[in-house]
């Protein structure tokens, strides 16, 4: 990755978010606008430089959100860029300091922005995309496309709504051939696909992958396929308990077969416990459900 693209990730993603992400808390009373002190039980972080940097005061942490990552984690490098990669559009809790004096901020018109890209159709270049490099069957893509949660991106690229409860669009995930983010301006909630209504909630950690585990599930009609695209922001987090705080609802924690999938799935079989739901573990034989996905389209050798 340049140099240009790892400091755009630095300025879009601030550390807040990656120490919310990580269970961390604002501890208001002994923060400052120039030093914010986050807490997970005896271990404290600093975050200071508006955001961007950080320090541990009990002990010889500190650096930038890539450093941060690595320290938590314990992950190299490329793993930390893409772990930092995934929060971008997620939006850490604000200090009340930090509402009160801000500036009221131009309206980004994130739904206006999504509404003047048109939706994919047969044979498209993002059609193509999904249904040849990712595998997913038409049925499952006409779906989304029926649904309003699909987008043709930039050079073949997919957009994939994240819609709050009112189903109103907040940003949208991006994925292509050669391309990963996210709306730049938008906020992480939930990708939706299948009916509000369903009862059994199937949570992963990419749009594709939930579309993905449809596939494979031959699109459970009491289900409904829901993405955080890797954040959990606080908007995230409420939309979650919303729909987990409904009778009858199973949570699944269908996400990633690896150290962060993991990490995510404890957090969210604690949030049913809760919400006092079902809840179940699903892993990918893979590493996430679109590995899996084109694993059954391989023809035999």
């Amino acid at each position: 990755m340049e140099k240009a693209e790892l400091e755009r990730l630095k300025d879009e993603v601030p550390c807040a978010a990656v120490l919310e992400r990580a269970g961390f808390a604002l501890d208001v009373k002994e923060s400052t606008r120039k030093a914010m002190k986050y807490r997970r039980g005896a271990s404290i972080i600093i975050v200071i430089h508006d955001g961007k940097g950080w320090f541990d005061p009990l002990g010889d942490g500190k650096g930038d959100v890539f450093r941060l990552v690595e320290d938590l984690e314990k992950v190299a490098f490329v793993e930390a860029i893409k772990e930092v990669a995934s929060l971008v559009g997620v939006v850490p809790c604000e200090p009340v300091w930090q509402r009160a004096s801000r500036e009221r901020e131009p309206d980004l018109s994130i739904p206006e922005r999504w509404q003047a890209r048109r939706g994919p159709w047969h044979g498209s270049a993002t059609w193509r995309y999904l249904t040849g490099a990712r595998h997913l069957p038409y049925r499952i893509v006409r779906a989304a496309i029926s649904a309003g949660v699909l987008r043709e991106g930039p050079h073949g690229s997919m957009w994939a709504a994240h819609v709050d409860s009112k189903g109103t669009v907040t940003g949208w995930e991006e994925r292509g051939p050669d391309w990963r983010g996210f709306a730049t301006g938008g906020a992480k909630v939930l990708f939706r696909l299948g009916s509000p209504d369903a009862l059994r909630l199937c949570v992963t950690e990419a749009a594709i992958d939930a579309m993905s585990l449809a596939a494979l599930e031959g699109f459970r009609p009491d289900s409904i396929y829901l993405s955080t695209g890797g954040g959990w922001s606080p908007a995230t987090d409420a939309a979650l308990r919303a729909l987990a705080a409904r009778p009858g609802v199973e949570l699944v924690a269908a996400t990633d077969n690896n150290k962060q999938g993991e990490i995510y799935a404890d957090r969210l079989l604690r949030l049913g416990e809760q919400a006092r739901c079902g809840g179940e573990r699903l892993r990918p034989v893979a590493d996430d459900w679109n590995a899996d996905l084109r694993m059954r389209a391989q023809p035999a050798s």
